[in-house]
């Protein structure tokens, strides 16, 4: 997953000064950005209001689009240092090919993992064959300090733990652990992702964990979480404190909640890359133009994508909140 904004601004979050330690319901500001030649993603980390939720720290939602006639995702060969990428789907394909020599296409309910570690390159594209209609999110979790220079992996986990509840409640656990199913893929933070859907005239109180913080991403209907209703393509901050979450649905309905414990540690985010200081966002940069430590992407007809200008001031410290 890349960040395509051709002028990227320097962002530091982090730290838990401005996690709240009780329940609220705040909504996220959504900002309609284009990805590669003809998707458009509904970006809801980092925001106006709110930079990480734990170690999440970047969501896009895509989609529902109609690709039958178009190319669908197309993006080019781009770098990453710092994170993991969690690429996950309601609708359509993605293929995958990174410059570990990974190939691999991604369908629904199906985990892409990919911890970038010291660094990686990957690409993104809608197979020439492919489904007509492409949804999904892609995000990002922030490591901590002690494997962000990690070796370089990609996870594909075909099959997930999923939980089901009276009420008509039904969840995939994509990361960390849920009502005692714990997901395979490899986590460095306490963390949680799933996906849940709802029945038309469901209701629910799922139990979740009061030391972390949760927010929940609706992917189609609109799903009531904890009294607040969401339309698809937004999402719920909904702070700590919280032993259960109560759930609702009129109609069929599908979000994803992300969750965990508040991140300590502040960092900082500039393209596709996540760091300590700028330094060495200066230095991911100068590596992937000059073709070195990042490896090459095989298989991708066209070009890497080149990295924006770095911006003419230093980053200015802004919190986990504005």
């Amino acid at each position: 997953m890349s960040n395509l904004d051709r002028h990227p601004a320097p962002t530091l979050c982090g730290g838990r000064n401005d996690v709240l330690a009780r329940p609220v319901r705040e909504l996220l500001p959504a900002k309609d950005v284009p990805l590669g030649e003809s998707t458009v993603v509904r970006r809801l980390l980092p925001s106006m209001g709110r930079r990480m939720v734990g170690a999440w720290c970047f969501v896009d939602h895509y989609g529902p689009d109609d690709i039958a006639e178009e190319p669908g995702m197309q993006v080019p060969p781009h770098p990453h240092i710092g994170i993991q990428t969690v690429s996950w789907l309601h609708d359509g394909e993605v293929l995958h090919r990174d410059s570990l020599g990974s190939r691999q296409t991604l369908r629904p309910g199906e985990l892409g993992l990919m911890t970038s570690g010291r660094g990686i390159a990957h690409s993104e594209e809608s197979p020439r064959e492919h489904a007509p209609l492409l949804h999904g999110a892609q995000l990002w979790v922030a490591l901590p300090e002690a494997h962000r220079h990690t070796a370089p992996v990609w996870e594909h986990h075909a099959e997930l733990p999923r939980v089901t509840g009276g009420g008509g409640l039904a969840a995939t656990v994509l990361m960390g652990e849920l009502d005692g199913a714990s997901s395979p893929a490899t986590a460095f933070t306490p963390i949680v992702g799933v996906d849940i859907t709802l029945a038309a005239g469901a209701s629910a109180r799922l139990p979740v964990d009061p030391d972390f913080e949760y927010a929940a991403l609706t992917m189609s209907g609109e799903a009531e979480v904890d009294g607040v209703r969401l339309a698809p393509g937004t999402m719920l901050y909904l702070g700590c404190g919280r032993t259960e979450l109560p759930l609702r649905a009129d109609a069929d309905s599908a979000f994803m909640l992300l969750g965990g414990e508040p991140f300590e540690e502040r960092i900082v985010m500039w393209w596709n890359f996540v760091a300590r200081a700028q330094a060495e966002i200066e230095q991911a940069r100068g590596d992937w133009m000059a073709g070195t430590r990042f490896g090459g992407v095989e298989g991708y007809d066209g070009a890497p994508l080149p990295a924006p200008g770095l911006p003419p001031v230093p980053l200015k410290p802004r919190g986990r909140v504005r």
